[in-house]
């Protein structure tokens, strides 16, 4: 039994390190690109961010279905642009609407490092309950369970942003983040491995 929690307890602190890498990565294309373009996204409205994160799903699955790619955008990039523009639809919807479109870059970072903190905050509780079950699933399955996600959201803001008893927006968003970090950590260690 306790060689078994050591070891849980190991992967644990794994998943974390490696969240912590990604998210690192993540945030530099992020801030990078504010550097370029400055907070543009800040004109986008929900809906234009739930389909923008549609299109970089469906592309990935379109991929992993075909098995090739015409265009050379490399598979994590498009994780990456989900973990970024997840983040910045949980900051466009805890934003007061007279906020301006032109953030700060100190700003937006510590927008973005604020909902990316809660992000590891649900990972950390749903790995404790669940255990690292997700090391198990395929590749493929993090794609088809973040376009639910999506599908979720689009109905979600269909109804006005209303849920009877289901998770709202935030938790949606959040959970395509953590599926995204978690193909991200299996493409990594698939390209150690080869």
């Amino acid at each position: 039994m306790t060689l078994y929690l050591c070891r849980k307890n190991r992967f644990v602190q794994d998943t974390l390190a490696q969240f912590h890498d990604i998210l690192a990565r993540c945030k530099s294309v992020f801030l990078h690109k504010t550097r370029d373009y400055g907070t543009a996204w800040r004109i986008l409205r929900p809906a234009s961010l739930t389909d923008q994160l549609y299109i970089k799903a469906k592309r990935i699955r379109g991929i992993e279905e075909r098995g090739y790619q015409k265009v050379e955008d490399p598979m994590d990039a498009e994780f990456v642009g989900l973990v970024n523009y997840c983040l910045i639809a949980l900051v466009q919807l805890h934003l007061p609407e007279d906020a301006p479109l032109e953030l700060d870059i100190a700003e937006a970072e510590a927008l973005y490092d604020r909902y990316a903190r809660q992000t590891l905050q649900l990972l950390e509780a749903k790995n404790h309950d669940y255990g690292e079950v997700w090391r198990e699933m395929r590749p493929s399955s993090y794609t088809d369970l973040i376009l639910m996600k999506l599908l979720r959201i689009k109905q979600i803001e269909d109804n006005g942003g209303q849920t009877l008893i289901s998770e709202g927006l935030d938790a949606n968003y959040m959970d395509i983040i953590n599926y995204a970090i978690f193909a991200l950590i299996k493409l990594d260690e698939a390209n150690v491995k080869t």
